[in-house]
């Protein structure tokens, strides 16, 4: 079942996930006004990909400004590890899933099954599964299919939806769940 909400990430959306994050992570107020004011303001990224064996854990923004080097790394990372593709992935979704993270308050890095897909690998999965879009935000670099041991579906798709940011899909049977910067829907179970 599909529900859309609106039209797609705001910066807006994004920025108050990032703020409540910081809110609820805050031991003190102290603490709380100092992110709020940008000072040490940070974005990080901790996955591992099962398929390469590769793992990141690294801060990719810092007060207001992206790392050109560490993105370029999350998307050599999020490539097609079946073509060895790559993709300049979405910012908003890279965001997406460090705030969902953040949510979650845990270290364990996500686990990561599938991010950038080539239309031939998209075109391949979708000969074996009625779930997979023709037209996957996968191909575009705006979406991701993550787990994490010692969360569950559960867990982890309200951390997403509660970041007003993009999609997120539900699969409880195959223990992942799908994260994107298009228009806000859920659908899933």
């Amino acid at each position: 079942m599909t529900t859309s909400y609106s039209k797609g990430v705001t910066r807006r959306g994004l920025l108050g996930a990032f703020a409540a994050t910081a809110l609820v992570a805050a031991p003190t107020y102290s603490n709380a006004f100092g992110l709020l004011r940008g000072a040490g303001d940070v974005r990080k990224l901790n996955m591992y990909s099962g398929r390469t064996g590769e793992q990141i854990d690294m801060i990719y923004w810092i007060d207001g400004d992206y790392i050109p080097e560490a993105l370029q790394e999350v998307n050599r990372f999020m490539r097609d590890w079946r073509t060895d593709g790559t993709i300049s992935m979405d910012t908003r979704t890279v965001d997406i899933l460090a705030a969902s993270h953040r949510m979650l308050e845990t270290d364990t890095p996500y686990v990561l099954l599938s991010g950038y897909r080539s239309p031939k690998t998209n075109s391949m999965l979708r000969s074996k599964s009625r779930s997979v879009a023709r037209n996957s935000l996968h191909m575009k670099g705006q979406a991701a299919d993550i787990r994490i041991q010692g969360r569950s579906v559960a867990q982890i798709s309200r951390a997403a939806i509660s970041c007003s940011a993009g999609g997120v899909g539900k699969y409880s049977r195959s223990n992942f769940v799908h994260m994107d910067c298009g228009p806000i829907r859920i659908w899933g179970r």
